[in-house]
């Protein structure tokens, strides 16, 4: 008998491979465009190689992604034939690529400027540029500041282990401080990845998405409960501070009785990790108590750092209208500083070998620019950073519908941006993470100047 030629008659083997359906199909196309965004901000979280980390000059990896975020960016712009931003927006970006444009021409050395022009250009124009033009919904925000707490969870975990084991950075003579992957010479990396990550995740677990899995605020409360550890443990006084204000001004803008509950919560948690579990307690209190030791005893980092903002000062009210130039601090910083600046910091610990590490900037990102751009510079990269945050803001603020549209990612994008604002009081640019606050600066200014915000939730 003749058996009919069927499919079912076919061996599995020699079988064509059933075709994606539509669905799937529009899943990978809707995703493959945030691909270089996602990379550039989960590239942080392997280790660095050898000669990319603070102060050594190399490029990290996540920076070599970025330019290729940029890259993609405009092809992506050029192919679908889009206007690219608003007026707003455009103007918010322009304003510091003019500036440090100007403080470039202007700097007694121009060619030795370049490496900061194109640094500043980086981190407050093209990465945020190509993070507003490749948003397209809330739901593409999530991913973005997903991909935060993910990163923040690993180093936060990696720092963890270098706590309790002694193979952290040194800090007081032990072993013991938490910088994950960033080692010795940038103790604020892992600091400043925790604390953006700890943010992304209280904004999902005060104001999750309409529509959301059942599972995803007990997750984002949890991650934020965990990351609280390892923000301890950096002993970063400066990260300390603009998380604790970011997350007040995020609970108080859910509600006088839900900012109540949260902050009796998160007193709760530190109570129990710090004082009843004993994670850091003494050496977190002792950091604590320096932070107020300007003019009474205070630690040799502290002298430091207040010496340079003075310098800082000086290089400005010499050059008050555009600064010194690009790069200008360190060949002006020994003419203004005081005899009680030091050499330099010792660093060690997490695998590295003992160094001096030489002090290159204020570590205060608004003395820098005053300094080295002078009142054009500080102008312009405040007055961005201050639409963003307004923006961000007014929108958050705005009609009910409005706010029921993202409405965490409207918290992210305050929280992000006041922090920033904040921990740039106690450091500047600088290091592997610094790729992130391109990054982080993209998502706030999508929400504030973006024309439109869409869920995107509803139509997955």
């Amino acid at each position: 008998m003749t058996v009919p030629w069927t499919a079912s008659a076919v061996p599995a083997v020699i079988q064509p491979p059933p075709r994606r359906s539509a669905g799937a199909r529009r899943t990978v196309g809707h995703w493959w465009p945030l691909l270089p965004l996602i990379v550039t901000v989960l590239l942080l979280a392997a280790p660095l190689p050898a000669g990319a980390e603070a102060g050594a000059g190399g490029l990290a990896p996540a920076d070599l992604a970025s330019g290729a975020l940029v890259l993609c960016t405009l092809l992506r712009v050029v192919r679908l034939r889009v206007r690219p931003l608003t007026a707003t927006c455009a103007v918010v970006f322009a304003l510091p690529a003019v500036a440090v444009g100007i403080a470039t021409v202007t700097a007694a050395d121009p060619t030795a400027s370049l490496t900061g022009l194109i640094r500043y250009l980086q981190v407050f124009v093209l990465v945020p540029t190509a993070v507003v033009l490749l948003l397209r919904d809330a739901r593409d925000f999530r991913v973005v500041t997903g991909c935060l707490a993910l990163l923040a969870l690993v180093q936060g975990a990696i720092g963890m282990r270098q706590y309790a084991t002694g193979t952290g950075a040194s800090y007081m003579g032990e072993d013991i401080r938490a910088v994950g992957t960033f080692g010795p010479t940038d103790v604020m990396g892992m600091a400043t990845v925790v604390a953006y990550g700890l943010l992304a995740a209280l904004a999902l677990a005060l104001r999750t998405p309409e529509g959301a899995p059942r599972w995803l605020r007990p997750t984002a409360i949890a991650a934020t409960a965990t990351l609280v550890v390892p923000l301890a443990l950096s002993f970063s006084r400066g990260a300390w501070i603009a998380t604790a204000l970011a997350a007040f001004a995020m609970i108080a803008l859910t509600g006088v009785r839900r900012a109540v509950r949260v902050l009796g919560a998160l007193t709760a948690v530190s109570v129990v990790l710090v004082g009843g579990l004993g994670v850091g307690s003494e050496m977190v209190a002792q950091r604590l108590t320096s932070i107020t030791q300007v003019t009474a005893a205070p630690d040799r980092s502290v002298n430091d750092r207040y010496t340079m903002w003075a310098a800082a000062t000086s290089m400005w009210r010499q050059e008050p209208i555009a600064g010194v130039g690009l790069k200008g601090f360190v060949a002006h910083r020994d003419g203004h500083a005081s005899i009680g600046l030091s050499s330099g910091s010792d660093t060690a610990g997490a695998g590295r070998a003992f160094q001096r590490q030489p002090l290159l900037s204020p570590h205060n990102m608004y003395l820098l620019i005053l300094s080295e751009q002078g009142l054009i510079g500080a102008t312009a990269f405040i007055g961005s950073w201050a639409a963003i945050l307004v923006g961000s803001v007014r929108r958050l603020l705005g009609p009910r519908e409005r706010r029921r549209a993202g409405g965490d990612c409207g918290l992210a994008a305050v929280a992000l941006t006041l922090w920033q604002m904040v921990d740039f009081l106690y450091a500047d640019i600088g290091g592997p993470s610094t790729v992130l606050t391109g990054v982080v600066l993209g998502l706030a200014a999508w929400w504030a100047l973006a024309p439109t915000v869409r869920d995107g939730a509803k139509t997955a």
